[in-house]
């Protein structure tokens, strides 16, 4: 019976301790829809101030492989822009705190439907490995790596 109160301690720093990790983690969404022709789709996503964000996608069938995208701060204005992309990559850390908007549009479009992927990320990603930064790995190691000249190219005409 004297167990069970030191059990019930160590779930509870269980728990505690698996919200914290959790609590440092960046979320996010990754998600393949249908975009018919002359529609426009568009996803919501609230961001704290000073918090990072990315938004990376691709067309992947469909017509030329080309959608128009852009992105709105909780105020309106426009962050990114890009008009008939296959692929492109955004990051932008958030100015204000609220509501973000990111749309696809494919209303150029009379007769084709895409199909897009997208991967929306909030929040910094932490290192690969725990005190990365201080850490000596194979590029940071090389000695002198820098000093030595390469010799110079030569390229047959």
């Amino acid at each position: 019976m004297g167990s069970a109160a030191p059990l019930s301690a160590s779930v509870l720093l269980l728990l505690l301790l698996l919200l914290l990790l959790r609590a440092e983690q960046p979320r996010g969404a990754e998600l393949t829809f249908e975009l018919p022709d002359n529609a426009k789709q568009c996803f919501h996503e609230e961001v704290e101030q000073g918090v990072k964000f990315s938004l990376d996608y691709q067309v992947i069938t469909g017509g030329h492989y080309d959608v128009d995208c852009y992105v709105e701060d909780p105020q309106g204005n426009t962050i990114y822009r890009e008009t008939k992309k296959q692929y492109d990559s955004f990051t932008y850390r958030a100015e204000v705190k609220g509501v973000y908007q990111f749309c696809f549009s494919n209303e150029f479009s009379t007769f084709s439907h895409k199909t897009v992927y997208f991967d929306f990320q909030v929040g910094d990603e932490p290192p690969i490995l725990p005190d990365m930064g201080n850490r000596v790995t194979a590029l940071t190691q090389c000695p002198n790596a820098s000093s030595t000249p390469l010799p110079p190219l030569s390229v047959p005409v």
